[in-house]
């Protein structure tokens, strides 16, 4: 989270509490505050990956390509990034995102597993590993998403 002078205040976060407010953005209807929890979790220049989906690499390995990487880059990418994830699973009242197990810290890495679960009966239907490296403010310098 950022102070008054745009300095993260986030490492004031334990390893599962950012973890949590990590899925709470993913789930945020009112797009004013999902673009004030990206501005207070990442760094301006940080950077989320993902890994795509397997036949997305396995098409791009067939045209002779190497595994290829999504990446959002900078706060205006991720907001896009985190508004079409939340228009795609959570307003059409289908999914929400829940963190699962406990999120550890080891010096400036986080990391955390999410599950993607059915509204309707609570069903697991997938989730994913996140790998965050935060800088020397404890904002998130770079997101590393492994769904599956």
């Amino acid at each position: 989270m950022a102070d008054d002078r745009g300095v993260s205040t986030s490492s004031k976060l334990g390893p599962q509490a950012l973890a949590d407010r990590y899925i709470a953005l993913w789930t945020e209807p009112g797009e004013q505050a999902r673009r004030a929890a990206i501005h207070e979790l990442w760094a301006p220049g940080g950077v989320h990956v993902l890994l795509p989906p397997a036949e997305v690499v396995r098409v791009a390995a067939e045209l002779g390509f190497g595994s290829p990487v999504f990446e959002a880059r900078g706060h205006a990418a991720i907001e896009t990034r985190v508004r079409r994830s939340y228009e795609r699973f959570v307003a059409t009242g289908e999914f929400t995102f829940r963190t699962r197990g406990t999120a550890v810290r080891l010096g400036p890495v986080v990391k955390f597993e999410w599950s993607t679960v059915r509204v309707a009966d609570g069903e697991v239907a997938g989730g994913g590993l996140e790998v965050l490296l935060l800088d020397g403010n404890d904002a998130i310098s770079r997101d590393t998403m492994f769904p599956g």
